[in-house]
């Protein structure tokens, strides 16, 4: 046998991307040696598609990734360009944060993170081959024949493996902005039992800012107060100056040029094999499925502050060179657009996420864990979050500690870990509010209440930050209760404060929290007439607000999450044999075999698997006890 290099670490992550950094912080932070492999060190922390962190849904993921001590949240604040808060108009359950990043810069300062993170080391290197024996991982190795032992491996190859850039009649093989793909890693998954999908997505063109007419644009401006994404970051110290993002429209004649085209886009000559995201559809897609529309907003969102990069969000295509320099110019402000960088399609290897447990890691493959777009998923929130699960139960694996599964209830993590486990995804996985059950809980604004302590079990919160945080529970609890015991007459500053905010005055005595469920009142508003009101911290007043607002609402959610919980705590065997419960259905047998769900509640929410089937399952498990 030639010599080749060997080093032995605890845990190997492949891939520096969203996903792949929060996997390797969190095990570097739990204490364990820890290598992350990347193609280029310069493409740590990538956003090769929209240059944005958060939005809908998306922005509570952020916020509970920093609420169990990941980095996303903390990074973004340090290199955001434009901060907005969205839906305000709206209740608090869909409130969301959205900010611009500084690409280059929101790289950098991950890179810096990942670089001076004890018991981190950084691999530029491709790794081709999942080492195991017995079921069990044992390592991975590289392309050069380097040998890596470790107990654990996270898989975080993002859109690398055998990835594809197409537009028109053009096809390289390469990974995102022209990145090297990783080609081997797929055949070693296939020989250790690994079924693949092929899934793509795409991006739009990125143009000269100075080859654009503003004038014919709608600014869209930041929000004034600045409200950060973590926790931790102290608010008066990120309000700053902000870049404007600017709003166009398609027109009818973008569409007649794109309709003219259709069979020269690979999407629709056969050319693109893998499926693509329906939420996040290309312009050619959107022409043809929402054909009664004659126009499509279109974001011209900054790049950074030091490029003349602008990035056409809504406009993501696979069209030809003359065809997307022709659409392009067609829209309002973009007449004399020059293109950067164009538009282009991407296909890559993923895997259908019903073979792991919810732990993110392979049924098949002990130590062996995943997450991100190669589960299946899209977007970089989507990516971060499950990279950070899949660190911290690759570390646990590694200490011997009992895995974290976090719920339906419990996060909007544990949403989208439980639809990509359970449900047959084929497309692009997208996290949205609707599809959290209990979003009325799962506000962005409470994930620190609801996780920080689980990040602190976990070793990756600090015992200063987790006594922060009791100290905000205890002030929350005792001004809620401070304020049901005040009591308001119909004095005449009483009727004017009323009037002025368009309330109905009193007729009687009232308490606090009664006219704080006013529509048009607040905790705040109310202050005036509260004179033992005790000074409290922005995010105390915000909770007491949402709680005595929404406090009929909450309670009957609570009430909902505990019925829940009940299925959630009837447990099935990992090793039930489903052809011995009697009366179950072929195709409920079949379905539940293939993702041996760990309760009777994940079982209920597995596609083929009927109402009827579970009373058939709960029956026999009660009998067979």
């Amino acid at each position: 046998m030639k010599n080749v290099y060997r080093e032995t670490c605890q845990v190997v992550v492949v891939g520096a991307g969203h996903a792949g950094c929060e996997a390797a912080l969190a095990c570097a932070r739990m204490g364990l040696e820890t290598i992350i492999f990347t193609v280029s060190v310069d493409s740590i922390a990538l956003m090769p598609c929209n240059p944005n962190i958060g939005g809908s849904s998306k922005g509570h993921l952020v916020r509970e990734i920093d609420a169990l001590g990941g980095e996303m949240g903390k990074n973004i604040d340090r290199t955001f360009i434009q901060s907005k808060m969205l839906n305000v108009s709206k209740g608090p359950a869909v409130h969301s944060l959205r900010a611009q990043a500084d690409k280059a810069e929101y790289s950098r300062s991950m890179r810096r993170v990942l670089e001076n993170t004890d018991h981190l080391s950084i691999v530029q290197a491709e790794v081709a081959e999942i080492l195991a024996e017995d079921g069990v991982v044992k390592g991975v190795k590289t392309t050069s024949g380097a040998i890596y032992e470790s107990q654990a491996v996270v898989l975080c190859t993002g859109t690398y493996l055998r990835a594809r850039c197409i537009y028109g009649d053009i096809s390289n093989y390469t990974g995102p902005n022209g990145l090297q793909a990783a080609t081997h890693l797929t055949d070693s998954l296939k020989k250790l039992g690994i079924e693949m999908y092929r899934f793509k997505t795409g991006t739009p063109a990125r143009v000269d800012k100075r080859s654009i007419d503003f004038s014919k644009m709608q600014e869209q401006l930041g929000d004034e107060e600045i409200v950060p994404f973590s926790f931790t970051t102290d608010p008066d110290e990120i309000q700053k100056p902000q870049i404007s993002c600017w709003l166009t429209y398609t027109n009818e004649k973008t569409h007649q040029i794109i309709r003219d085209n259709l069979d020269r886009s690979p999407l629709y000559s056969g050319m693109i094999e893998g499926t693509g995201p329906r939420y996040c559809p290309s312009i050619e897609d959107k022409i043809v499925r929402f054909a009664d529309k004659n126009r499509h907003q279109v974001f011209l969102e900054p790049e950074g502050l030091y490029t003349n990069e602008m990035y056409v969000g809504g406009m993501s295509s696979s069209l030809p060179e003359d065809v997307q320099h022709a659409m392009y110019s067609s829209v309002a402000g973009l007449e004399h657009v020059r293109i950067v960088r164009n538009a282009y399609a991407i296909e890559y290897d993923c895997i259908d996420a019903r073979q792991l447990y919810p732990t993110l890691e392979f049924k098949r493959l002990h130590g062996l864990f995943s997450g991100g777009q190669f589960n299946g998923s899209s977007g970089y929130e989507e990516a971060a979050a499950q990279g950070l699960i899949a660190g911290i139960n690759a570390g646990r694996s590694v200490l011997g500690e009992e895995p974290l599964i976090l719920d339906r209830s419990q996060a909007y993590i544990g949403v989208l870990i439980d639809d990509l486990v359970t449900k047959e995804n084929r497309e692009p996985y997208r996290m949205m509010t609707s599809r959290a059950e209990y979003r009325l809980l799962l506000r962005q604004d409470n994930a620190d209440l609801r996780l920080t302590k689980i990040g602190h079990e976990m070793g990756l919160i600090s015992e200063e930050r987790y006594q922060k945080l009791l100290k905000k529970e205890r002030q929350i609890a005792e001004e809620i209760a401070r304020v049901e015991k005040v009591f308001v007459g119909t004095s005449k500053k009483v009727q004017e404060l009323l009037v002025e905010h368009g309330s109905t005055p009193l007729n009687s005595g009232i308490s606090l929290a009664e006219l704080i469920k006013r529509p048009e009142l607040s905790y705040e508003i109310l202050a005036p007439l509260d004179p033992q009101r005790p000074e409290l911290m922005r995010g105390v007043v915000e909770q007491v607000n949402i709680h005595m607002k929404y406090d009929g609402y909450i309670q009957r959610q609570m009430r909902q999450v505990e019925q829940f919980q009940k299925l959630e705590n009837k447990k099935i065997p990992e090793d039930l044999n489903y052809d011995d419960v009697p009366s179950l259905r072929t195709e409920a047998r079949q379905k539940l075999t293939a993702v041996r769900p760990l309760s009777i509640g994940q079982a209920s929410r597995i596609s083929g698997v009927s109402p009827a089937d579970i009373s058939v399952l709960l029956v026999w498990l009660e009998h067979k006890k």
